[in-house]
């Protein structure tokens, strides 16, 4: 049975947002879910402690509600992805391909793995945008926020709005409607 793995990053921001060269992953959550019923079968979360700008802006703490002192506690993105990697390879040969809210996870990703020189399975399995997807299946005018959808399809967030594995499973359960 293939399964997709849907991941949403927190990173450092300022109210009106930096680019995303400037910004650093500070949480990465992912869900794995059963392609056929979207039923969660494994997950990872963990805190990723910022190198650049290391202190949080009182604006990035505010949305994501994830303290300085996490961070702080958290390794290094060079240290993190390695666990994300092992954690991802029992997974890797039924996984179907990956999914984000929009093209920002898989930018920062991106840049983020050639930075660090990092290597990722991810780099060799497709990546779907589900913002834009969900916006074709509904044939919208436009593309919508990840509570908007949620709204449109009868459905309520779960959990604390921007934090990563949360905003991960909520994305999950919009990815029957856009495949």
């Amino acid at each position: 049975m293939p399964h997709w793995l849907v991941i949403d990053l927190e990173a450092t921001t300022e109210e009106g947002g930096w680019p995303v060269e400037e910004m650093e992953i500070i949480e990465i959550g992912a869900t794995l879910v059963a392609e056929t019923d979207g039923r969660e079968l494994d997950h990872f979360q963990r805190f990723v402690r910022p190198q650049r700008r290391p202190l949080l802006t009182n604006f990035c703490r505010e949305l994501t509600h994830i303290s300085q002192a996490s961070v702080d506690a958290a390794a290094p993105l060079c240290e993190v992805w390695p666990q994300f990697e092992r954690w991802l390879t029992q997974h890797h040969p039924r996984l179907a391909g990956w999914a984000s809210w929009g093209d920002y996870d898989r930018r920062q990703l991106e840049l983020e793995w050639r930075q660090h020189r990092l290597d990722s399975l991810l780099a060799r399995v497709p990546h779907v945008n589900l913002k834009q997807r969900f916006a074709e299946a509904r044939q919208l005018k436009r593309q919508v926020g990840l509570n908007t959808a949620l709204q449109l399809a009868g459905l309520h967030f779960q959990g604390q709005q921007h934090r990563a594995l949360e905003d991960a499973r909520n994305t999950a359960r919009l990815l029957p409607l856009a495949l």
